[in-house]
């Protein structure tokens, strides 16, 4: 791994290679999210396609190193440059990553900022209330733009969300209880606000941009003084 330490370099960043074939055969030991919020700052970098781990990283309390997506989650819109995440450079990652934390080994501070900026919007705006909304205002979206009447097939088995629970063990069955709708709701789901119109949507845009090409500005100027210096 390229930006991994080694004799002729420290990017400041330790990278672990991960064996899947393994860690499923394993029972994912070595994959537990709950032992890896260790780390002063924490790294997203997407792998092939669309990477679930996003949201769980930006949970660690820990600033998260966010290198530029490809893949967006229902979230991601949401998340402000330099205040919920770091962005991190594509196409130089490694020098993007040593700039960030030694800017945040500096600005100690505003680096926690970061990062308890990121957990809070996780444990508040996703809550699991607000993701049900979330689901009911999808699939009613995409109910609309069904062409043909569903039907249930003849070889159709019910699956009921209690046979799902009794498989479950410990945290996880615990979790999926406390998760289990017992009941209609009293209230009604979320209202969807209106979608942005083009100029306000085109503000948004740029504004994170904005604070995106102002990071890598300092980080630019942060690489020729060293260089110079050096």
């Amino acid at each position: 791994m390229a930006c991994n330490i080694s004799d002729k370099q420290d990017w400041n960043a330790r990278l672990y290679a991960q064996d899947w074939g393994r860690e499923s055969q394993e029972g994912y030991k070595k994959s537990d999210l709950t032992n890896q919020c260790t780390h002063r700052y924490k790294v997203y970098i997407e792998g092939s396609a669309w990477s679930v781990s996003e949201k769980y990283i930006l949970a660690c309390d820990s600033p998260t190193l966010l290198v530029k997506p490809h893949y967006y989650d229902f979230f991601t819109r949401g998340l402000v440059p330099v205040h919920h995440y770091w962005p991190i450079q594509e196409d130089d990652k490694c020098k993007s990553i040593k700039y960030a934390v030694d800017w945040g080994n500096t600005h100690t501070k505003k680096a926690q900022n970061i990062g308890k900026a990121a957990s809070d919007f996780i444990q508040q705006e996703l809550k699991m209330d607000f993701v049900y909304d979330y689901m009911f205002h999808l699939l009613n979206s995409y109910a609309k733009l069904f062409r043909y009447q569903p039907s249930i097939s003849d070889k159709a088995v019910e699956l009921c969300v209690e046979s799902m629970v009794c498989n479950a063990q410990g945290i996880e069955k615990k979790f999926m209880l406390e998760s289990l709708v017992k009941g209609p709701s009293n209230t009604d789901p979320c209202i969807m606000p209106p979608p942005y119109d083009p100029p306000s949507l085109q503000t948004q845009i740029k504004r994170k941009q904005s604070l995106i090409e102002r990071i890598e500005y300092k980080e630019k100027s942060y690489w020729k003084k060293k260089n110079v210096t050096s």
